[in-house]
């Protein structure tokens, strides 16, 4: 044994068996998230330097008990914030609080983030997480065996540890591109998304197959996922390709920007230009003309990643590795003029 000057604490538990100090109250509560492996590293560390856990002790410091950590890529993005604000609601519904962090696309700062949330004894996490160099992030949270998902993109392909719960993308751009073709388009475009991300490549690959099906030629013009970006993107597709008479946007933030320099050109939207977009956030329906977009339902999407991550938590219900939840067609003045 390890003859310690100081009493020894949970702190030195985890030190002495490389680990942090939430999976060492892991495994002292019995959670069935901690592997089995883990768990005798940490039985061995404590009676390594003769640590002794005060129960009575730990059931005063509860307080952090049922907290959930929401790590989110992008809070200025209406869908991220309607998205955080759902899961947040639905979660204290099941008597769980959440604290949110917003990592601003920065994945340094998502790994840092991570982490102060892991010493702080959250639960759980749910990331949607930011683009990069993200292992850092994801090994942390599997040498804490917290239960962590993967929300709305997939960084990790570890899904056996952190599960993966979006929309399903795909069946939304076919949606979006066979009503565009219904409303009597000729020519449709795919506006925004960067290339070589895989929620950029899922939006469109129902586009591409609606289009392949009816013997159309695809049109894709990528780019930020931005008002910015879709603004410029109305002078640039009416100069270029004057025959394109519909745009798919990758959201609903290119879409309000392809729709605002619609206005810009005098190219009237609904009539000369049809425009989908996608997400379907607050502003769609609020703005002239009104915006039509793929409906992910942000508030179910919540409510679910919710339950999912509580039934894992309350009793051990590891969710499959992937989840994808039922899009529809909000169609409105901007594509049915």
């Amino acid at each position: 044994m390890t003859i310690m000057k100081h009493r020894p604490t949970i702190i030195d538990v985890a030190r002495t068996a490389g680990v942090s100090k939430s999976t060492v109250s892991l495994v002292l509560q019995n959670s069935p998230t901690v592997r089995e492996e883990t768990r005798v590293e940490v039985r061995k560390a404590m009676a390594e330097i003769g640590y002794v856990y005060n129960r009575a002790a730990a059931n005063m410091r509860q307080s952090n008990a049922g907290l959930v950590g929401l790590v989110i890529n992008d809070l200025r993005n209406p869908f991220f914030t309607e998205f955080a604000t759902s899961l947040q609601m639905a979660l204290a519904e099941k008597g769980y609080s959440a604290v949110i962090a917003n990592t601003d696309e920065n994945p340094d700062l998502q790994e840092q983030m991570v982490g102060s949330m892991i010493e702080h004894g959250v639960s759980a996490l749910l990331l949607c997480p930011a683009y990069g160099d993200t292992k850092a992030t994801f090994d942390a949270i599997a040498r804490a065996g917290i239960p962590a998902m993967q929300m709305l993109r997939k960084v990790d392909d570890r899904l056996l540890n952190f599960p993966f719960m979006a929309p399903d993308y795909d069946a939304g751009s076919r949606l979006a591109t066979q009503h565009l073709l219904e409303q009597g388009a000729r020519r449709v475009a795919f506006v925004g998304g960067l290339d070589g991300r895989a929620v950029t490549e899922e939006r469109k690959a129902g586009y591409l197959e609606i289009l392949q099906q009816a013997g159309l030629e695809p049109l894709v013009m990528t780019g930020a996922a931005s008002r910015e970006f879709g603004r410029s993107a109305a002078k640039a597709l009416t100069e270029e390709h004057p025959d394109v008479d519909a745009a798919i946007c990758f959201n609903d933030l290119v879409a309000l920007g392809l729709v605002s320099g619609c206005h810009e050109i005098r190219r009237e939207v609904g009539q000369d230009l049809r425009i989908v977009g996608f997400d379907d956030i607050a502003e769609a329906s609020h703005i002239y003309p009104t915006l039509s977009s793929v409906s992910c339902d942000i508030e179910a999407l919540g409510s679910e990643a919710a339950s999912v991550v509580v039934s894992w938590l309350e009793g051990g219900t590891t969710p499959p590795p992937e989840i994808r939840s039922d899009v529809s067609l909000s169609a409105r003045a901007s594509s049915t003029s």
